[in-house]
């Protein structure tokens, strides 16, 4: 099976060497243009916030004709990944709780893998990141689109004011390096301080999102969040951050406690809780995002849906569109199905 994320090596070695494609890039159907967030775009297929570490990797998946891709989330400091393992194979359950466990053979069919990661949200040193968003965005064609995701890096006792405030600084440095869209990411299911968890502080989340609109003026902006458990919540949350962003992008993975046969943490004692990405998470995310479409509509809300959570083959990315989506972006799958977007445009033209 092709992984052109090498999940035995570091994240440094990924980094600096770049995806590792078995074959070159398939021939891309031409389609028609469509809009994502006002913009002309080749399809609203595209990769989230995880596996493009920086240039290399945009680059190379964007020849794979992903038209929406996500650099990943950056920091206003620098931070070193959490150590070997990051990324393991895990067992489907179907569930949204509970543990799942390691498994050291996924499988042979790529389309129903699932996994479980813990990266910790590392990101290079600003001066180095602003410059190679640059690099990220000369490498795009006509109609593909840049992401820029980024979050807050908070002190051990930083205050609401220091965490918003590190917010907006990197929302203005993505945005001034060349960022189409600026993504903050509320939500990373494997990191144990406080910045991985804002989407589910409604308030906290308004304040960050206010302060971010404020300094990104008409600058198109996301949010991203994890799985909302009540509908109820979720519903508070959209209607309070109606107007202060563009659109939201769910579902960020789903912790769960990811374990070996004998019960022990994968990624050890510190880091129970990680992140299941892949067929594990599709229906939920599917319901979440369906549940989020009739809050907009039902509400007339002024919010796009960014869809992610399991999408590794068509009828994937089907369910999201029929749930409501306004684009659907893949996780964890282009690492060993980089032709999905072009096969889901040869199917599908008109996304």
């Amino acid at each position: 099976m092709v992984q052109t994320y090498d999940i035995k090596q570091s994240y440094r070695s990924n980094y600096e060497i770049g995806p590792q494609f078995v074959d070159p890039p398939p021939e891309v159907p031409d389609t028609p243009t469509k809009n994502f967030l006002g913009m002309p775009v080749r399809s609203r297929l595209g990769i989230a916030a995880g596996m493009l570490l920086n240039s290399k990797w945009i680059e190379g998946y964007a020849k794979h004709g992903f038209d929406i891709l996500t650099y990943k989330t950056v920091r206003s400091a620098h931070r070193e990944c959490y150590p070997l393992p990051n990324w393991v194979f895990v067992n489907e359950d179907g569930r949204v709780d509970g543990p799942v466990f390691a498994v050291d053979d996924p499988g042979d069919d790529p389309t129903a893998i699932s996994s479980a990661v813990c990266f910790g949200m590392p990101s290079m040193d600003p001066s180095v990141w602003r410059e190679d968003i640059g690099r990220a965005k000369a490498a795009l064609a006509e109609g593909q689109v840049l992401i820029v995701s980024v979050v807050a890096t908070p002190g051990e006792n930083a205050s609401r004011d220091e965490v918003v405030e590190d917010f907006v600084q990197c929302a203005r440095w993505a945005h001034e390096a060349g960022a189409d869209v600026v993504e903050a990411n509320f939500s990373c299911p494997n990191v144990c301080t406080a910045e991985g968890t804002i989407y589910q502080d409604t308030e906290f989340s308004c304040l960050i999102a206010r302060e971010m609109r404020d300094t990104l003026g008409d600058a198109r902006f996301l949010l991203k969040v994890g799985y909302f458990g009540t509908d109820e919540h979720l519903r508070n949350f959209l209607r309070e951050l109606n107007g202060l962003v563009n659109g939201i992008t769910l579902v960020n993975g789903i912790s769960r406690p990811v374990l070996r046969p004998d019960g022990q943490p994968v990624f050890g004692p510190d880091y129970e809780f990680a992140g299941v990405l892949g067929r594990a998470i599709h229906n939920p995310s599917v319901e979440n995002v369906c549940v989020a479409r009739n809050i907009v509509d039902s509400e007339s809300l002024d919010l796009e849906l960014v869809a992610v959570g399991g999408v590794s083959q068509t009828s994937d990315a089907r369910d999201f569109f029929d749930a409501g989506a306004s684009a659907v972006m893949m996780g964890s799958s282009p690492m060993y199905l980089p032709g999905l977007a072009a096969d889901a445009k040869r199917a599908h033209p008109e996304w």
